[in-house]
C-alpha cells in the first residue's frame, strides 16, 4: 500500500433523500456488455445450426441435454467461487455465450489450415494425435482467450482482480466444454449409443472442469493486469497466461497419447493433482481478497463512512451471513446485495488509489461510490 495514497475523505451529513443521477460511466459499459452478448448469442444460434447437419437435429437435442449437466456443475462451482462479488448477468452471459458460440466456430474454421500448415513442421505424423496435443490447445485456448479478453476491456469496471479472472476464464471455458461435449456425445451416440454413457461418464463427471481449468489461467494474469493497473499492457500480461493455458491443455489431452498407457493411472497422476492444485489456489485468492476487502473497509468505518458492525458484515462471511439472516424477515435482500455491492466496489477502488492506479480517475470514483453508499443504507434502513 502506497503511503503518500490520498486519505478517505470523512464523512459528511448527507441530505435525507439522495437521488443521484445515473452514473453514465458503468452505465456505458453495462451497455456495452449487453450488446456483446446479444451479438455473441446470434453467433451461438448460428454455430448451433452450422453443427446440428453433423449429428442431426435430433440427436443434437438428446446430447445437449447430457451436456447440460457439466456445464450446470462447472456453473455452480464458478458462482461458488465469485459470491463474493457476483459477475453482473450480462456479461456472465456474454462470457458462456461466446465460449459455446465463438471460441467452438473460430476453432473448427482454422482447424484444417491450421494443421494443414503446421504439421509438417513437427515430428507428429497422426493427425489425430497432431490435433489433440498440438491443435486443440494452440487454438481452443486463443479463441477462447479472446473472449476473456474482450470482458477485460469492454467491461473493465466489474473486472477487478485475479478471482474477477478466473470466473471469466472459466465461463467462457464452461461454454466451450459445452459445445464440444455436444459434438463428443453427438458422435459416439452415431457410431455406438452405448459409448455415450462412457463419454458422458469420462468427460462430464470425472473431468467437466478442464477447459475451465486451462482458460482460467489467462483470466488470472488479465486479473493481475487489473490490479497492477496496467490494462494498457494487458496483452503482455496475457500471453503468460496463454503459455500457461496451452502447457495445461496439452498435458490433459496429450496424457494417454504420449505418458500414460491407461486411463485410470493418467487420471490419478495427472488430473487429479492438477484439479486439486487449482482449487487450493482458488481457495487462497478468495480468502486474501476477503481480508484486503475487510482491511480497507475498516478504513472507511474509521472515516466515518461505514460503522465497524457493517465493515464485518460486508467483509466476513460470518457477518454476511448475519446481514442476509437480518434482511430475509424484512424483505430486504436484494437492497443488502446492492449495498454489499457498493461496497466490495468502494473497497477495490480504495485499493486502486492505494496502489497508485490513474489516482485522479479512481478518486472520482471513490467520491461517487461513497455517496451511493450512503443513499442504499438510506432505502435498506427504509425498509
Amino acid at each position: 500500500m502506497s503511503a503518500s495514497a490520498p486519505p478517505i475523505p470523512h464523512a459528511i451529513a448527507p441530505p435525507p433523500h439522495l437521488d443521484l443521477p445515473p452514473f453514465r460511466e458503468r452505465r456505458r459499459h453495462q451497455s456495452r456488455v449487453l450488446v456483446m452478448s446479444l451479438i455473441a448469442l446470434v453467433v451461438f444460434v448460428g454455430t448451433v445450426y452450422w453443427l446440428a447437419p453433423f449429428i442431426g437435429q435430433t440427436t443434437m437435442f438428446a446430447v445437449g441435454l447430457l451436456a447440460l449437466v457439466p456445464l450446470g456443475i462447472c456453473l455452480l462451482g464458478l458462482r461458488w467461487i465469485d459470491r463474493w462479488d457476483p459477475e453482473p448477468a450480462p456479461a456472465v452471459l456474454f462470457a458462456v455465450l461466446w465460449g459455446a458460440g465463438a471460441s467452438v466456430a473460430g476453432t473448427m474454421l482454422f482447424g484444417e489450415p491450421f494443421t494443414r500448415l503446421v504439421m509438417p513442421l513437427t515430428v507428429f505424423a497422426d493427425p489425430d494425435i497432431f490435433g489433440a496435443v498440438v491443435q486443440a490447445p494452440i487454438l481452443e485456448e486463443a479463441f477462447k482467450g479472446i473472449g476473456v479478453l474482450l470482458v477485460f476491456y469492454v467491461a473493465r469496471w466489474h473486472f477487478d482482480g485475479p478471482v474477477d479472472g478466473i470466473v471469466y476464464g472459466g465461463l467462457v471455458g464452461a461454454g466451450f466444454a459445452f459445445t464440444e461435449n455436444i459434438l463428443y456425445f453427438g458422435s459416439a451416440w452415431v457410431s455406438a449409443p452405448y459409448e455415450v454413457v462412457a463419454m458422458f461418464v469420462m468427460r462430464g463427471l470425472f473431468s467437466p472442469f478442464a477447459h475451465v481449468m486451462f482458460t482460467s489461467c489467462l483470466g488470472f494474469f488479465l486479473g493481475l493486469a487489473a490490479v497492477k493497473g496496467r490494462r494498457s499492457a494487458a496483452l503482455w500480461f496475457a500471453l503468460p497466461g496463454y503459455a500457461l493455458a496451452v502447457l495445461g491443455h496439452f498435458l490433459w489431452n496429450g496424457g494417454l497419447a504420449l505418458f500414460f498407457e491407461d486411463f485410470l493411472t493418467f487420471y490419478v497422476t495427472l488430473q487429479v493433482p492438477l484439479f486439486a492444485l487449482g482449487i487450493a489456489g482458488v481457495l487462497w485468492l478468495r480468502r486474501a481478497e476477503r481480508n484486503r476487502i475487510l482491511g480497507y473497509l475498516l478504513e472507511y468505518s474509521e472515516a466515518g463512512w461505514l460503522t465497524d458492525e457493517e465493515a464485518q458484515l460486508f467483509g466476513t462471511t460470518a457477518g454476511r451471513r448475519q446481514a442476509v439472516a437480518w434482511a430475509k424477515p424484512r424483505g430486504a435482500v436484494q437492497e443488502l446485495k446492492k449495498f454489499t455491492r457498493t461496497a466490495v466496489r468502494l473497497a477495490e477502488v480504495r485499493h486502486r488509489i492505494c496502489m497508485g492506479h490513474d489516482v485522479l480517475r479512481q478518486q472520482g470514483r471513490e467520491e461517487r461510490l461513497l455517496l451511493e453508499l450512503t443513499s442504499e443504507r438510506a432505502q435498506l434502513l427504509r425498509t
